[in-house]
């Protein structure tokens, strides 16, 4: 009869000690607690266990501390690190250390179990990489929140791996600060991390910006271009607002994503790509593939990790601490310090944030600039949330209402259905909905006097694309029409 596996535990809580020595002896696990590193050391050197639980902190050793020393002398040993210090960096020092699993505090006595499970039936190979050096920098992402938990183990769990992540959540969210944490504590930190806005570069020069290209390839090339892939040779590019790539470079991007090499524009050596990808988009792809704006296979090629990240309404927990490191990031930039009251916080926790984390942010900013008192009140607060809301409400698009992009898309596909026709190739279809959308995107900036973000508001687009579209259209602005 095969003998049941043997876990040992340290932490210095005797409440946590024997919750878990219950829940994994029902499991069938045997168990041996203690409050101390240096007892637990002592029993891994004697060759006991089959797994190791630790707390972070205990009073004679940093566990995060003792995991090099375990894997060194017992490299196959699991190691699962649990810790109240629930934070980004927390669970990036444990994965660089050769932890299998993060678990922040407090935790489901059934993720435990599960945890300990897949740590036991693992291969051998337990894959890491050396640890950067711990210092004072500033955490990349903040919240202590469930939803922000689970992105901190997903990260964690892939700085060791080149995998392609697609990062998804509306604007303000903070995708690109989860991709330069990926970058930054990922086995590629020694190299470049580049990073190109989709949507804000002209559509006929998209290609030029990814792949560079040589000197006379067309009218202007004056010199060879290096492209983005070759700056990030080594590193990792960045893909923002993958959703407003065209059709053509999305076609090229697979080739590279497939092949791992690409050409220039105008080239004809093939220069093979060292690059981790990583992209991000606010919008809906999956609707992109069904109105034929996206590659369906170009998605499953990027969307090989998926990341959501939550909007700031759904992690309101997190609006303290958010908003104390503003005030304190504002303060060090040399603006004046502030304090944010208890009831003012509480205010904040209840706004929706319809700019997430950015909305945040500038607000932040905001109070440490103009206003005089050093304790911001919720009067304050409240006067500013509600200048802003004002604001967003006399821009938006009625509520219920469908954007005149989506309405234009609806009726086209309503046309071709109801005279039994299929839907025209992805060009031709994008080349009707250029004819239709000239005149609409015509109309609705008279309609604002020219604004452009009250316009883009209006047809549902991003405000960068629809800079696009009025350089592709060649549509003339008319500021200040009567």
């Amino acid at each position: 009869m095969t003998h049941p596996a043997t876990i040992l535990i340290a932490d210095d809580d005797r409440g946590i000690r024997t919750v878990l020595t219950q829940a994994l002896n029902r499991a069938g696990y045997e168990v041996r607690t203690t409050g101390n590193a240096a007892t637990l050391w002592r029993w891994v050197a004697d060759g006991e266990g089959d797994l190791v639980i630790t707390d972070v902190v205990m009073p004679d050793e940093n566990g995060l501390d003792l995991i090099p020393r375990i894997k060194k002398i017992r490299p196959d040993l699991r190691i699962v690190a649990m810790s109240a210090q629930s934070t980004l960096l927390t669970a990036v020092k444990a994965a660089q250390r050769g932890a299998f699993e993060y678990l922040p505090k407090p935790f489901d006595l059934k993720d435990v179990v599960n945890v300990v499970g897949r740590a036991l039936a693992a291969p051998k190979a337990d894959p890491s990489f050396a640890a950067k050096q711990d210092g004072e920098e500033a955490l990349p992402l903040i919240g202590r929140s469930s939803a922000m938990q689970e992105i901190y183990r997903i990260l964690a769990r892939l700085m060791t791996t080149d995998l392609t992540v697609m990062i998804t959540g509306e604007s303000g969210t903070g995708k690109e600060l989860v991709a330069r944490a990926l970058h930054d504590y990922g086995k590629r930190r020694n190299g470049p991390f580049v990073a190109i806005n989709m949507a804000a570069i002209p559509r006929e020069l998209i290609e030029s910006e990814l792949f560079g290209h040589e000197k006379g390839s067309f009218t202007g090339a004056t010199s060879r271009l290096v492209g983005r892939f070759e700056q990030a040779e080594g590193g990792t590019l960045f893909l923002d607002e993958i959703g407003d790539m065209p059709p053509e470079a999305q076609t090229r991007l697979l080739r590279v994503l497939q092949e791992g090499e690409y050409t220039s524009v105008g080239g004809r050596v093939p220069i093979r790509a060292n690059v981790r990808i990583i992209a991000a988009t606010h919008r809906d792809l999956t609707q992109l593939i069904r109105q034929g704006q996206f590659r369906e296979d170009l998605f499953y090629r990027l969307n090989v990790v998926p990341i959501r990240l939550p909007p700031l309404r759904e992690r309101s927990e997190d609006i303290p601490e958010l908003a104390r490191h503003f005030v304190a990031q504002a303060a060090a930039e040399g603006l004046p310090v502030k304090t944010i009251a208890p009831d003012a916080l509480d205010r904040l926790k209840r706004h929706r944030w319809a700019g997430n984390v950015r909305e945040l942010e500038n607000l932040m900013r905001r109070l440490a600039a103009l206003y005089s008192q050093e304790v911001i009140g919720i009067e304050v607060i409240e006067a500013e949330l509600a200048e802003t809301s004002q604001s967003a409400k006399s821009q938006s698009y009625p509520e219920g209402r469908e954007s005149l992009s989506e309405s234009v898309d609806r009726h086209l596909r309503d046309y071709f259905k109801a005279h039994g026709e299929s839907l025209p190739p992805p060009g031709i279809y994008d080349r009707i909905l250029q004819e239709i959308e000239r005149p609409l995107i015509g109309m609705t900036l008279e309609a604002t006097r020219g604004n452009q973000i009250k316009a883009a508001l209006l047809l549902g687009l991003n405000r960068n694309t629809l800079r696009k579209k009025i350089r592709e259209l060649d549509i003339q602005v008319v500021r200040g029409l009567k």
